[in-house]
């Protein structure tokens, strides 16, 4: 049996949403971890509304790891410290985590920022005293959970490899230095983020023209192996989902592409379409009829412009 990172590695979470639930539930489920041995701190605990910090309280019982009042206390004897923030917040976080981290401990970066952003991170980190391991997550984390694959790079990366290995979870090296990971999850998310906000442009402009099955129809015969139609309800609902999330991610893409020289203008429309689709608030599974979740949000991206 795998050994828990009870006495070895006691981890520590920054940011304990989507992700940082993930990885701790797979760990304690499938890894034999101990609960006692993982720690979160997430900034909505602070929270000056009641039923937020609650929330995320609650969210820490459900898993069953230990809540934390202050990163410090979550940091404290810390090894291992995986930082699942938003990407504004990453270099805030890291800043932060560089006052309280243990000497040795593996700082892995999960968000989704530029290179230049983790640079910098590392730099503050490696100046504590702690090792920075640049680390992009590549598909989405469920159902896969801890085992959703990673990529990770940087001076670290060869020991971050050995501890994530041990816990489960499919990581691979890139050459290079801190920086390189975070290329690939920034430039393919030009690609991914941006299909998701071609599908709402195309779909709820088809919807409100009533001429959606016509081109979902005629692009699938274009690439009969995509599925156009198929993927519709997907796309809508991981905008209307994870919209605000993905418009900070893809701020950051635009940043990778300028600082290769380039302009992200691709990347800054696709901000435009995640924020505002992200800000109405609309839940969906992503599994059933396209059109009624278009509909949904025709409406109310409609009402907001009559409101303005």
């Amino acid at each position: 049996m795998r050994q828990a990172p009870t006495t070895t590695h006691p981890a520590a979470f920054i940011g304990f949403g989507e992700a940082g639930e993930a990885f701790a539930s797979g760990w304690l489920s499938d890894e034999g971890v101990d609960a006692g041995a993982v720690r979160a701190y997430d900034i909505k605990t602070d929270s000056s509304e009641a039923a937020v910090a609650e929330g995320k309280r609650a969210d820490y019982a459900r898993v069953g790891i230990v809540g934390c009042d202050s990163a410090a206390e979550a940091l404290s004897g810390a090894a291992l410290v995986f930082s699942t923030v938003t990407a504004d917040q990453a270099l805030i976080v890291a800043e932060g985590a560089a006052a309280h981290i243990a000497g040795g401990a593996l700082y892995f970066d999960c968000n989704s920022c530029s290179p230049g952003a983790k640079r910098k991170a590392a730099e503050a980190i490696e100046a504590a005293g702690g090792r920075y391991v640049d680390t992009a997550v590549v598909a989405p984390v469920y159902p896969k959970r801890h085992k959703a694959p990673m990529l990770i790079s940087g001076p670290h990366a060869e020991a971050g490899l050995a501890v994530l290995s041990d816990l489960g979870m499919a990581a691979t090296v890139v050459d290079g230095d801190v920086g390189a990971a975070s290329s690939i999850k920034m430039i393919r998310s030009v690609m991914m983020k941006g299909l998701e906000a071609l599908f709402l442009e195309c779909v709820l402009s088809g919807r409100r023209a009533g001429v959606d099955e016509v081109v979902l129809a005629s692009l699938d015969d274009t690439f009969p192996d995509f599925g156009f139609a198929r993927r519709a309800a997907y796309m809508l609902e991981r905008s209307a989902t994870h919209g605000l999330r993905r418009a900070a991610e893809m701020r950051e893409v635009a940043l990778t592409v300028d600082e290769l020289g380039l302009t992200g203008r691709m990347a800054r429309a696709t901000v435009d379409w995640q924020q505002q689709v992200g800000e109405l608030g609309i839940k969906a599974d992503g599994q059933g009829d396209y059109q009624a979740l278009a509909d949904a949000l025709i409406a109310k991206l409609i009402s907001r412009e009559d409101a303005a």
